[in-house]
């Protein structure tokens, strides 16, 4: 298991089904972010799920013993290169803890864990309005694709 531990005491590791009541806080912060009702019942389920049918990868900041933050893989695969990729589908720090590096860490850790088992690609998405992720992105040297667009299939009524 993945664990790292930085000059400032933080610690980003990849969680398990034990930390589950502290993924469930932040998974709801994360959704409320993107303007959902909070709904912990159901972040339970999701994310028990996610470790139960070992469908995702998760790390998780830490500092004397409060979660920071965390961030979400889930591995994919590209036909055309034959290889894994993943999708970092979630990133988020809780508001008092913004500033203080957590964001940069969870996302060295995703790359790091990537190239580690061999992925090709790891991408993300985030809204069109959400600047400061954006900012932090490319300052991380992550870049806008310019080869593909992205389509979205609508729900079906």
């Amino acid at each position: 298991m993945l664990r790292l531990v930085s000059g400032d005491g933080m610690e980003i590791r990849q969680a398990t089904i034990a930390d589950l009541d502290m993924l469930v806080l932040l998974f709801d912060g994360y959704r409320q972010f993107y303007k959902q009702p909070s709904d912990t019942e159901a972040a339970r389920r999701f994310l028990a799920d996610r470790f139960n049918h070992q469908q995702s990868i998760i790390f998780l900041a830490l500092k004397d013993g409060k979660a920071l933050g965390f961030t979400q893989l889930y591995p994919s695969f590209s036909s055309v290169s034959m290889a894994r990729t993943f999708i970092l589908n979630d990133l988020f720090v809780v508001p008092q803890a913004r500033g203080m590096g957590v964001g940069k860490s969870l996302l060295k850790t995703a790359r790091d864990y990537a190239a580690r088992i061999g992925a090709v690609r790891l991408s993300l998405s985030t809204s069109i309005d959400n600047s400061a992720a954006q900012t932090l992105y490319e300052q991380q040297g992550w870049a806008r694709d310019r080869q593909f667009l992205v389509y979205n299939a609508p729900r079906e009524s």
